[in-house]
């Protein structure tokens, strides 16, 4: 058994002692190397028909690409996927959905492949919904991509 001075009463630390047993000391030891991280388990199978069917919508990683280097504004992205309006800003290359969900996966792009952008609204950023400071507004995708993507 290992001895451990007390620490409740100070004045007499060295008389007082209280002994902790030995498997408590190793368990104690052990503790020092265990490690609480935990491994994220991805289920492989039914999420594949998805992924597939999203795609990957290299304008959108274009537009991202511009707001990494335009740091001091924010686009707002409109777009038709299944005859449905989706909102996306973007801003300092990452996108989010104003209108649904955002992936929780980084790496899958926020609209998928058959989404067609309809315009693209510049503002000040950072982005702030309640005073939102347009720089440019309505601008088709192939007008942006040849102004500010050239």
């Amino acid at each position: 058994m290992t001895k451990i001075p007390s620490l409740t009463n100070s004045y007499n630390y060295r008389k007082k002692l209280f002994t902790v047993p030995p498997v408590a000391e190793r368990r104690r030891a052990l503790k020092m190397f265990w490690c609480g991280a935990r491994r994220r388990v991805r289920d492989e199978g039914g999420g594949e028909d998805e992924d597939e069917m999203y795609g990957y919508n290299e304008e959108m990683a274009m537009l991202e690409i511009y707001s990494q280097s335009c740091r001091e504004e924010a686009l707002i992205v409109t777009a038709i996927v299944d005859d449905e309006e989706v909102e996306v800003v973007i801003f300092k290359g990452v996108s989010s959905c104003l209108s649904g969900e955002t992936a929780v996966d980084p790496a899958r792009s926020v609209l998928p492949e058959r989404a067609v952008i309809t315009k693209i609204d510049r503002v000040r950023g950072p982005f702030d919904p309640s005073q939102i400071h347009y720089i440019q507004r309505d601008i088709s995708f192939q007008a942006f991509k040849e102004t500010r993507l050239n």
